[in-house]
């Protein structure tokens, strides 16, 4: 198509080459001569100005097919960490089943279930994670006074279970208090399931979480088309819009996808 263009460009300049001085026999032939060749050297320009619009419209497409592989890539490595986490709840099932039907020594299957919950909040994203240790810590605790019975103590931990995975489905806005430069501040936090979390501080400053390995860091976003577009998902949420489509940072976590 390209070449039909500048073809097209190429003829229409001959014929004028052929018409013009018929046309304006009073001009001079210099002012023709020149008229022709700065017309020639637009329509070179405008090829150009085409190819060149051409080749970035390539770059832009390859570096979007770069990024959707990217993200769906990730996607599945968070299904993983789903069904994993599927399979902790089944064996802790399993055990429980078996433990119902005799009276077995529950303080062993306790005690792990405690060391795998703990293990699985502080690797997980940084979502409450004080709350979250504290509430098993308080089973723990309530087993340890007898406060509470060991049948009891399971059904708890069993629901703190079934937490994790509810967080993977659960899309919202929450407190909560993060890092930022340093200090301590209460922010409102957008999560999305457990795949994207961002933030809003009272200061106007905005981003989102970001993994490297194990560890997680609340990057702020100083560009102002990405910034809008967080402004944008918390002014929706708050407006009770939880579907629909969204332009959005690749922030994308990949909890139990690294170890």
């Amino acid at each position: 198509m390209l070449k039909q263009v500048k073809n097209y460009f190429l003829v229409t300049a001959f014929l004028l080459t052929l018409f013009l001085p018929g046309l304006g026999q009073a001009q001079n032939d210099d002012a023709m001569v020149t008229a022709i060749m700065g017309m020639r050297a637009e329509i070179e320009s405008l090829y150009t100005q085409i190819d060149q619009n051409t080749d970035n419209y390539k770059a832009q497409m390859k570096s979007l097919a770069l990024q959707i592989a990217d993200a769906e890539a990730q996607i599945n490595r968070k299904k993983t960490s789903i069904k994993l986490a599927e399979i902790d709840l089944e064996k802790i099932n399993t055990k429980l089943s078996s433990s119902a039907s005799g009276s077995i020594d529950l303080f062993p299957l306790l005690n792990e279930g405690f060391t795998l919950q703990e293990k699985t909040i502080k690797s997980g994203v940084p979502f409450k994670v004080e709350e979250r240790m504290a509430a098993v810590e308080k089973i723990r605790n309530d087993l340890q006074a007898e406060r509470i019975t060991p049948e009891r103590a399971l059904a708890q931990l069993w629901a703190s279970y079934g937490d994790n995975l509810r967080m993977t489905k659960e899309i919202g806005l929450f407190k909560q208090k993060i890092s930022l430069g340093g200090q301590d501040t209460q922010a409102e936090i957008a999560k999305l399931g457990t795949v994207m979390l961002f933030f809003a501080a009272p200061d106007n400053r905005v981003g989102y979480v970001t993994q490297d390995g194990s560890a997680y860091t609340y990057q702020i976003v100083t560009d102002p088309k990405v910034r809008d577009q967080i402004v944008l998902l918390f002014d929706s949420l708050n407006k009770q819009i939880r579907t629909g489509l969204f332009t959005l940072p690749n922030a994308l976590l990949l909890q139990g996808g690294k170890s």
